[in-house]
């Protein structure tokens, strides 16, 4: 696959087949992600492959409520102003997350595979984020769907740590948990603001010397 085509065609597909993922196709995907860039090559992270149905069922009500807490609070405003105007564009897009979001949190327990990601000393996310976002686009590469979520790790790590039997005293960040599947959607690219809108140059609020009003890649250029 051209690597244009899977950066711009690979987003959050929370919707998914409860088809496994093939053990080889799993080796590829941890492959490529621990090949990425690490902080100072600490490589000091460790990734959990879950495909066990008692631990994924397990985890499933914690991520239902915490997706209903995420709601009710951080995206709280936004789907208040969704309801209140719902044919504006902004809403139109916030249904459509939340729809994709209550999906995932509804079939948590259907998904075939998970990926928790876990570092040690680096609570940006800096030296993990690279190696999980090399994961997805491998899974990309093979037809599956992936998904970053970080809920569980707000609102319920210590459960989350139990279930995993991941120990709690070598301070192990639990960075996001990722769900694969092959997909009931379609590939595409992204929706997005136009970088213009969201780039500085040299000084903030400067222009960024460029406009991109559509997408530089396109499918018709595979």
């Amino acid at each position: 696959m051209d690597v244009y085509e899977a950066l711009y065609t690979t987003r959050a597909m929370r919707r998914v087949k409860p088809d496994p993922v093939p053990m080889d196709i799993q080796a590829k995907i941890l492959d490529a992600a621990i090949r990425a860039p690490s902080g100072g090559n600490t490589q000091n992270w460790k990734f959990l492959l879950v495909d066990d149905r008692d631990v994924i069922g397990r985890l499933a009500p914690l991520y239902r409520d915490a997706i209903d807490q995420l709601w009710a609070t951080i995206y709280a405003d936004r789907i208040a102003a969704a309801e209140a105007d719902p044919d504006a564009p902004a809403s139109v897009q916030m249904r459509k997350v939340q729809s994709s979001a209550d999906w995932l949190a509804d079939h948590f327990a259907e998904v075939p595979l998970f990926m928790f990601a876990f570092i040690q000393g680096d609570p940006s996310g800096g030296s993990i984020y690279p190696a999980v976002w090399s994961a997805q686009l491998a899974a990309r590469a093979h037809g599956i769907g992936s998904s970053l979520t970080a809920v569980l790790g707000f609102w319920y790590p210590n459960e989350t740590f139990e279930i995993l039997g991941v120990p709690t005293d070598e301070q192990w960040i639990m960075a996001g948990c990722i769900s694969f599947g092959y997909p009931l959607g379609r590939w595409g690219v992204a929706s997005r603001r136009p970088v213009q809108d969201v780039s500085y140059r040299n000084r903030w609020g400067a222009p960024v010397g460029f406009t991109v009003d559509e997408p530089l890649w396109t499918p018709e250029q595979r």
